[in-house]
């Protein structure tokens, strides 16, 4: 696994800093791993950080020691502590804050449990620390939401091989064998491209069962004309990739190839509305009304793309705007998926799905394998 060079570290670090002073803090508290490993580099099932502008106190537990001081050979802004045996993280972040105290220290509040939160406060409290900690949203999260060019590298990589990788897989969707059966072809595929691992349970959904945009694969036989439906993705260097193709199996179905079709004529039209000062709103826009014009407006069910990065999810929402929810324009830099579709129930259903990284003067396809 390749771990982006110190001075992409150090950068991200100066933007914290930024980022904090905006927020009036001296100090963060973060708990979400992938914010952990966006500001350290360091990738772990459980780590907490005590980030400041100039210093990230990093806490890791014994299994991780090996990885914390290599982190700290690397980068040395990061201070590693390793969890003594039996202690609690949280207790290990409360012992850390106590070089902080009277300085203005924020939490992650999106990412941290009531629970979690509870303990935290009470043990500040017994240890004088008065006002505790204070919530905050989106400090590492909206720095994250534009790739810098190492990120973005890794992203271009990833969406080669899971293309290529498409590309000879899709051919093996044949009727009379199971949607399982093709799923775990791919899961192995990923890891011969080089994935680490799945970016999420791969989808085979054939027949009726791809008219659910979620559908897992099953025991089901793909029966021959069926539409079907495969969205599979793969994690490298930590960075998330995601591909749907929707394949006819064995002889053409007329409505399924023109419902295939129309899909991809919605792609495109959200695509060419993808640039720098946009809002995702509008991205939707353009794919909906792509549908609506073919008479498959009710047959859009959900959202047009996601955020792509060290989640599977994550900023920006390519979607119509929820009440009381706000997404920020386009930017370049920004990753984000393309995937319109068109469902119906005991039918089937299409969706085709992109990756693609916002340009200054437009977009850029990560992944190019062929739509029909």
């Amino acid at each position: 696994m390749q771990i982006a060079p110190p001075e992409i570290h150090v950068a991200r670090l100066n933007a914290l800093r930024t980022a904090l002073e905006r927020a009036g803090l001296d100090a963060l508290v973060v708990t979400s791993l992938p914010n952990i490993a966006y500001l350290t580099g360091f990738f772990a099932s459980a780590s907490a950080l005590i980030a400041t502008g100039s210093e990230l106190r990093l806490i890791g537990d014994g299994r991780y020691a090996e990885a914390l001081a290599e982190r700290a050979r690397d980068f040395p802004a990061i201070r590693p502590i390793e969890l003594p045996a039996g202690a609690s993280y949280d207790q290990s972040v409360v012992d850390a804050l106590a070089a902080l105290r009277g300085l203005r220290v924020g939490f992650e509040a999106g990412h941290l449990t009531v629970r979690r939160h509870q303990f935290l406060t009470r043990e500040l409290e017994s240890a004088g620390w008065g006002d505790g900690l204070i919530a905050t949203d989106d400090i590492v999260d909206g720095l994250r939401i534009c790739k810098d060019r190492w990120e973005a590298s890794r992203l271009r990589d990833g969406g080669e091989r899971l293309s290529t990788l498409a590309k000879c897989i899709l051919s093996n969707v044949l009727a009379g064998r199971t949607e399982a059966d093709v799923a775990a072809d791919i899961d192995a595929a990923l890891r011969r491209a080089g994935f680490e691992r799945p970016a999420f349970d791969t989808i085979v959904a054939a027949g009726p069962n791809a008219a659910r945009p979620h559908g897992r694969a099953g025991q089901r036989r793909i029966e021959p004309g069926e539409l079907v439906v495969i969205d599979f993705g793969g994690v490298l260097d930590g960075y998330c990739t995601d591909l749907t193709r929707t394949v006819i199996a064995g002889p053409d179905e007329p409505r399924g190839r023109r419902l295939i079709e129309q899909v991809i004529e919605a792609q495109a039209a959200a695509f060419a509305a993808v640039r720098p000062g946009v809002e995702p709103e509008a991205v939707d826009t353009a794919a909906r009304e792509s549908l609506g014009r073919a008479g498959l407006a009710e047959a859009f069910t959900h959202g047009t793309g996601h955020g792509l990065g060290l989640e599977i999810h994550e900023a920006p929402r390519v979607s119509k705007r929820r009440a009381g929810q706000v997404e920020p324009p386009l930017a370049a830099g920004m990753v984000l998926t393309l995937e319109p579709g068109a469902y119906f129930a005991g039918w089937g259903g299409v969706r085709i799905e992109d990756d693609v990284l916002v340009t200054e003067d437009g977009a850029e396809w990560l992944t190019d394998v062929p739509r029909a």
